[in-house]
């Protein structure tokens, strides 16, 4: 009987940085180390969360995506709920693969009979030309992952960049606001989990050339 797979995008990307990493994470539970103030993103992806809930309770775009992005936000908060819900989110179990998918998405706008993934993006600086390209596979996995569920998309997704702007006093951060519209590939996104999948029921891969975890210490750790 093959072990159960879950798999998220945070968990396929790091496929894509380091098999390795990736193989050591999810079959022996031997995990990179922790970067510095891990909580501060999460804090604010849960205040920007409600933000947008006022906005959606009257209908409404928030006034710095207002004409920028298409559409209008899914008015079904049960559902967005359990998007939402690291525990539930949208799921897809895969019979062939004998695997599963799952993601929690951030925000969902709708266009019509059409559903559109978002995601907040917090920084720390304003957004490069290339900043979004770290993110496509996850958005890939969100579009895979609406469409396995029976909702149609667009073909595109959003990203939200916030950066912090300035201090305005009284504990008040002002922050840049960039909605970024962004092409999906649904197809490459289950590409990937097919190879994530593939990988973990294989033996041990090689270190990745390139990743500074393999270098400081995974070469060290081999499981046969």
């Amino acid at each position: 009987m093959l072990k159960p797979i879950t798999l998220s995008p945070s968990a396929l990307n790091l496929f894509l940085e380091c098999p390795k990493c990736f193989w050591l994470a999810q079959n022996k539970r031997i995990h990179r180390p922790a970067g510095a103030f891990p909580s501060l993103p999460g804090g604010i992806d849960a205040v920007l969360k409600k933000y947008f809930d006022k906005f959606r309770d009257k209908g409404e775009l928030p006034p710095e995506i207002k004409g920028k992005v298409t559409g209008r936000l899914l008015d079904n908060q049960e559902l967005l709920n359990e998007w939402r819900n690291n525990r539930k989110g949208l799921r897809f179990y895969d019979k062939d693969l004998e695997a599963e998918l799952m993601g929690a998405l951030d925000d969902c706008l709708i266009d019509g009979e059409y559903f559109i993934p978002v995601d907040y993006k917090t920084r720390g600086w304003l957004a490069k030309d290339d900043s979004h390209s770290y993110y496509e596979n996850q958005l890939n996995v969100y579009t895979l992952l609406l469409e396995k569920n029976g909702y149609k998309h667009r073909g595109f997704a959003y990203l939200i960049f916030y950066s912090p702007n300035e201090a305005v006093g009284e504990a008040k951060i002002l922050f840049n606001v960039e909605p970024r519209k962004v092409a999906v590939d649904s197809e490459a996104g289950y590409r990937v989990f097919q190879s994530a999948v593939k990988i973990l029921r294989g033996p041990q891969p090689k270190s990745h050339s390139a990743c500074q975890f393999c270098a400081w210490g995974n070469d060290f750790i081999n499981f046969e």
